[in-house]
């Protein structure tokens, strides 16, 4: 096992550690020299680095997605911890526990799997029932489907990611379906399974998470689609109009074609579909953000593209002197 992890580093203390490099970017000072600007990484987060001194001997030794060992210190730079680099040596991946580098989800793999496949048994329409299980037959996309990430960087975005989130929507899809009776439980239920289902090939993570060339060209969205209506087309008894349905509910789950949807929902299990979607992603995103937020002080996280705002650290707040409010 790796040591010391990013999360174990303290401020002003000299530390040499093995990272991923998820970023690399050579930039120039004021003098003209060159300086490394650097995110690197393991499974407890990232570290925004610099190597300001000696980096043209090792700019071209190592690349994105490699692993070096660093010797530094982590230091506060305008109320965000910085890693500044002394010495930089790659290091050859055989050598590495990939285990150490991606984070993952803290619920058991086995036992979320078994969770969805309680849900997609719960399922009392023979025809989407039928579709799941062809799904899911196949150990390829079950093995991607249980390891997958839901997304780059925005929520959920370790191994079993996408996993824990379309459990998270399973739930929520219940509570909503039963409050509303116009909704069929079945095929929102359906549409929550199978709404991110292409982002098992749209994301890679061999090392860091990153778009694989057919995530790039065609999109989690289009890939979902296609791979649902190649098992539709399997079960020569699945209706033509349900088959519709189910096509909409991935294509339209976005919300806006501003957003990457080709349709807006246009059924009430769609649209409520993607007001859950959208809800699970950005509560998570708002934790997550407090959780690893950068800021060494002060009561509001640093600003975030994602959610378009910076974020009240409530806790830290709530426990604050009055003058501080």
């Amino acid at each position: 096992m790796k040591s010391p992890y990013v999360a174990d580093l303290q401020a002003n203390q000299v530390a040499t550690t093995v990272l991923l490099v998820t970023h690399k970017d050579i930039r120039q000072k004021r003098t003209g020299e060159s300086y490394l600007s650097l995110t690197l990484a393991d499974r407890t987060g990232e570290l925004d680095s610099k190597m300001w001194d000696n980096a043209a001997e090792v700019m071209e030794t190592f690349e994105r997605d490699d692993f070096v060992r660093v010797k530094g210190v982590l230091q506060v730079f305008q109320n965000r911890p910085q890693f500044t680099i002394h010495k930089l040596q790659r290091v050859d991946a055989s050598e590495q526990d990939l285990a150490d580098y991606l984070p993952a989800s803290k619920r058991d793999p086995a036992e979320m799997w078994a969770e969805l496949q309680s849900r997609i048994g719960s399922i009392a329409n023979p025809h989407l029932k039928a579709l799941l299980d062809s799904i899911f037959s196949d150990q390829a996309i079950a093995s991607a489907y249980r390891k997958a990430p839901a997304a780059k960087q925005i929520h959920h975005a370790w191994l079993g990611g996408l996993l824990e989130h379309v459990l998270s929507l399973a739930a929520l899809a219940d509570l909503t379906a039963a409050h509303y009776p116009v909704v069929d439980r079945d095929l929102l239920l359906t549409g929550v399974v199978l709404h991110d289902i292409g982002k098992i090939y749209e994301l890679g993570y061999e090392r860091s998470f990153s778009y694989t060339v057919e995530g790039q060209l065609l999109g989690h969205i289009v890939i979902g689609a296609q791979l649902a209506d190649e098992h539709i087309r399997r079960l020569p008894d699945f209706p033509p109009k349900l088959r519709l349905l189910v096509q909409h509910l991935i294509l339209s789950h976005h919300g806006e074609m501003a957003f990457g949807s080709p349709k807006v929902p246009l059924f009430p299990e769609a649209m409520l579909l993607h007001h859950l979607d959208n809800m699970d992603s950005k509560m998570e995103a708002m934790r997550s953000l407090v959780a690893n937020d950068k800021n060494v002080a002060g009561v509001w996280t640093a600003f975030n593209s994602a959610l378009d705002r910076s974020v009240l650290k409530k806790e830290t707040w709530l426990k604050s002197s009055p003058a501080s409010s």
